[in-house]
């Protein structure tokens, strides 16, 4: 009996089970940081090569391209990617009971980029292995970047040639919010557009003591952010969405010594260009006034950082069909609103329409949330979303969609 395409990737991808395991606990026990992903590279590499697998390790030596290269010349069926994020988080990993649990102190897979990993690679094996059983030659391409979390990545791979000759591309993120074997999609705005701010709060320093013969740009720097999350979500329409949250406040060195200088680290998040504008200037507006009311000097600064990932319906539609054959239709679901969290998947998306579908990990007593010094999956969710991406490139590569 002569196997269907989708038959030949599903068993060859069940057969692959142990190996897929193996390769997640394996990167989840040796995790790096963003802009330090050499060793997961060289292991990818490796793994790929031995499969007869065409690589590119990116200049930086950190990520890789893999896949089959067209003949010079050749007008062939669009080419497909599927993208990867192979970096951890600067954080302590808290699980003590698993034997994968990270040998790195202060480093630690917490937002599934272990996982993204060895489903792509998953994907990547069988669409090699199982190319007689495809309907023609399929021109896919597998994406490892690194340094997702800093929002580099992308950009990083994009220079190296990632995107060349790409129509279209797809990615899967873990959702333990999910169950295991159920998938969440949307079309349109996923994620949120992120940009980081930096803030100096400039004073004069002096003695605890006398604060008067001062200007406390701690006590400045407390009010500027207390006005921030008071102002900002009055500022924006209230039917979009505007977070604004510091995560680091620095100044001083003793206790009894007002210090010349704070330095403050936060994030901006929306979904419309016109409420992040309202945004910034409303932050402006409240610097100038602290400044007015406090005599400290604020210099607020806006740097880029990633945009909305925005989620082609054709392709989403494709990714949904290939779900949708892996878990059943009645496993899919709808995203219903857009998140505030930052994916630099969206920069693939100025150079080929792509779409990100969420994946469900947890199993039946739930999972810790994205970012927890906690954070696991059930490993079950390694075969479905590697079926998934390696049906959805074939789908793709064919023209098909949801409504095909």
């Amino acid at each position: 009996m002569v196997m269907t395409f989708a038959e030949a990737i599903d068993a060859c991808i069940d057969e692959m089970a142990d190996l897929l395991r193996s390769v997640r606990r394996h990167l989840h026990a040796h995790p790096e940081p963003s802009l330090e992903e050499y060793r997961t590279t060289e292991e990818l590499a490796r793994i790929l090569g031995d499969a007869g697998i065409l690589i590119r390790i990116a200049p930086t030596g950190r990520g890789l391209i893999a896949g089959p290269e067209p003949e010079p010349g050749s007008d062939g069926p669009p080419r497909v990617a599927l993208r990867a994020d192979i970096d951890a988080l600067r954080m302590q990993d808290a699980k003590l009971a698993v034997p994968y649990r990270s040998t790195c102190a202060g480093v630690m897979h917490a937002c599934g980029h272990d996982a993204h990993t060895a489903m792509a690679l998953g994907a990547a094996l069988a669409l090699h292995r199982c190319r007689e059983h495809l309907p023609r030659a399929i021109p896919w391409r597998a994406i490892f970047q690194p340094a997702e979390e800093t929002g580099d990545g992308a950009l990083e791979m994009i220079r190296a040639g990632a995107m060349e000759g790409v129509s279209a591309i797809v990615a899967l993120h873990v959702d333990p919010e999910l169950g295991v074997g159920r998938v969440a999609r949307r079309a349109g705005v996923l994620t949120a557009d992120c940009r980081d701010l930096k803030v100096e709060v400039r004073g004069r320093g002096g003695h605890a003591a006398r604060p008067h013969q001062a200007i406390d740009p701690i006590a400045a720097a407390v009010r500027f952010v207390s006005a921030v999350y008071q102002e900002v979500p009055r500022s924006v329409d209230v039917r979009e969405p505007v977070v604004v949250t510091f995560g680091m406040f620095h100044g001083g060195q003793a206790n009894n010594v007002i210090p010349d200088t704070v330095c403050l680290e936060g994030t901006l998040r929306s979904l419309s260009q016109a409420a992040r504008e309202r945004a910034c200037a409303a932050i402006q507006a409240i610097a100038r006034g602290v400044n007015a009311a406090t005599g400290a000097e604020i210099q607020v600064e806006f740097l880029q950082g990633v945009d909305p990932v925005i989620n082609d319906p054709g392709v989403m539609d494709a990714l949904s069909r290939a779900a949708a054959e892996v878990v059943g239709p009645d496993k899919v679901g709808e995203i219903p609103h857009p998140s505030l969290g930052g994916e630099d998947f969206a920069a693939y998306l100025r150079l080929a329409p792509g779409a990100m579908l969420r994946l469900g990990v947890a199993g039946a007593a739930g999972w810790p949330a994205l970012h927890s010094p906690r954070f696991d999956i059930d490993e079950r969710a390694l075969v479905i979303g590697a079926k998934i991406l390696a049906r959805s490139v074939v789908l793709l590569s064919e023209g098909g969609s949801g409504h095909a």
